[in-house]
């Protein structure tokens, strides 16, 4: 058991092939065995969240969760640990193994209590697992608001109660202002739902125990992407050894939006970025010297990594058949989608492009998705996966999904689920700013779907990492969240 290091890469495995990696590794064990080592590595978690406790809740369920529950409470008495334990189910309908445990907590003299301690150190959610099919309720929905409401800290087995493990989609809102420290034991696989949607409030600080399983007997679902490599730079380089990025955007009123995607752009390691405004006749902010602006028709695309859509309104509309046609690598944001899913001929040249290999980027927030996809956004964020593979195969393209969670999509490839960033960046511009450096690293040489996780991956790790006596908004994040810098000390 460890605590999970997001710098590195992981598999993630949904519910199905979770369940086929649980059914492999139990055919070649004695009965039981997965589920004691389970109980075992949550008691050892348990005592070190909480060394010195009066009293650790265990609130088991009905499934086989609430018999890791049973295991957890058994190991914590051997080690003279002071336990109270909810059952909430039918001991007649347990499982078979969940059945043994319970059997052998009974025969150990250690008592179920009808109802929550009054008191206690730690919380231990045993209740809802990977099985689960429908929402918590009743006594078990009290038990949990209960934890929520309280000052101490919440163990979560395998997943938070209710959590969906594909989709990081819960049911009902288990937030708590109150609430301080979340932690979560992931049980024999990491899960998608834990990463995105709900699943990383809910979840809190994860960690993982393989239980010993051989968890490459099946191919994952999706992974995260861990820390990004940065490359070495040829002290014999120059300035067209990084790309030019054309940016074009900022419509009359929008023209912000613009100068941060070529601010980040820039502060990215692109080597020559040109502004293209569709405000051609708006100032150039004197603080960016190295920016050069040129009118949009100038700009030779096919030569270019072209930023497209930020701040563009409605005016980009007109642009885009060129832009889709010649741009040698292209990152679609904004208004630039939202006229993609207004115009039947516009996604009919952004999904050419695949066949001319002009690779591209496309980074919706949830609403430009759902645009895309004919929906909603309440039906994007219930499966963001698999919005962001639809999308994917759709367009023909990456597809960047941003959120909680931001997924990375491209035909032919295992998606990715990012895990750096925070709240910070959800602040106006912050969208803008990462669509240039993701065409920073295209301009760089990396293909598509690595540009697009490298990219998300630094600007989710500035956020990360920014100072908290500093301000923050997405004008700092332009100059600060280049690919490897470090926020502002």
């Amino acid at each position: 058991m460890h605590r999970l290091d997001l710098a590195l890469p992981h598999p993630l495995h949904g519910i199905a092939a979770s369940r086929h990696i649980e059914q492999v590794a139990a055919a070649s064990l004695p009965p039981h065995t997965l589920m004691r080592r389970a109980g075992a590595a949550t008691a050892r978690l348990a005592m070190a969240l909480a060394p010195h406790a009066r009293c650790i809740w265990i609130a088991c369920g009905p499934g086989n969760n609430g018999g890791d529950g049973f295991e957890a409470a058994l190991e914590l008495a051997r080690c003279h640990r002071p336990v109270a334990i909810t059952f909430d189910g039918d001991t007649g309908q347990l499982p078979p193994d969940a059945a043994d445990a319970f059997a052998r907590l009974q025969a150990a003299g250690i008592p179920i209590l009808a109802d929550a301690p009054l008191h206690f150190d730690l919380a231990v959610d045993a209740l809802l697992g990977l099985g689960a099919t429908r929402a918590p309720a009743g006594r078990m929905l009290a038990h949990l608001h209960r934890m929520q409401a309280s000052a101490v800290p919440i163990l979560a087995v395998d997943l938070p109660s209710g959590l969906n493990a594909d989709t990081g989609q819960c049911p009902i809102d288990l937030r708590h202002p109150s609430r301080a420290q979340r932690h979560c034991l992931s049980l024999l696989t990491l899960k998608p739902g834990l990463f995105t949607a709900q699943g990383r409030d809910l979840a809190g600080t994860l960690w993982f125990d393989d239980l010993g399983a051989d968890t490459t007997v099946v191919v994952p679902d999706t992974q995260l992407p861990g820390s990004p490599t940065l490359a070495v730079r040829p002290h014999a380089s120059h300035k067209g050894s990084f790309g030019d990025v054309a940016i074009i955007g900022g419509a009359p009123g929008m023209t912000g939006a613009a100068w941060l995607a070529a601010t980040a752009a820039l502060h990215g390691g692109a080597g020559r970025v040109f502004v293209g405004l569709l405000d051609e006749g708006a100032p150039t902010p004197a603080a960016d010297y190295a920016l050069m602006q040129r009118p949009p028709d100038s700009l030779d695309l096919a030569l270019m990594t072209v930023v497209c859509g930020c701040g563009g309104g409605t005016a980009v509309e007109e642009r885009l058949p060129e832009v889709l046609a010649h741009a040698k690598l292209l990152v679609l944001d904004a208004d630039g989608l939202n006229a993609v899913a207004r115009e039947s001929r516009l996604r009919a040249l952004l999904r050419d492009r695949a066949d001319a290999c002009r690779p591209t980027v496309v980074t919706p927030h949830p609403l430009e998705a759902a645009r895309l996809l004919g929906s909603d956004t309440a039906t994007v964020q219930a499966d963001r996966l698999a919005a962001a593979r639809h999308l994917a195969h759709d367009l023909r393209c990456t597809v960047v999904l941003k959120g909680s969670g931001s997924v990375i999509a491209s035909p032919g490839r295992t998606p990715s689920i990012n895990p750096t960033g925070n709240a910070r960046l959800a602040t106006g511009g912050t969208g803008d700013v990462l669509a240039g450096m993701v065409g920073a690293a295209l301009a760089s040489g990396l293909d598509a779907h690595q540009a697009a996780s490298h990219a998300v991956w630094w600007h989710g790790a500035a956020a990360d990492g920014w100072p908290a006596d500093r301000p923050f908004s997405a004008t700092q994040l332009a100059r600060h969240a280049g690919i490897g810098l470090a926020p502002p000390a």
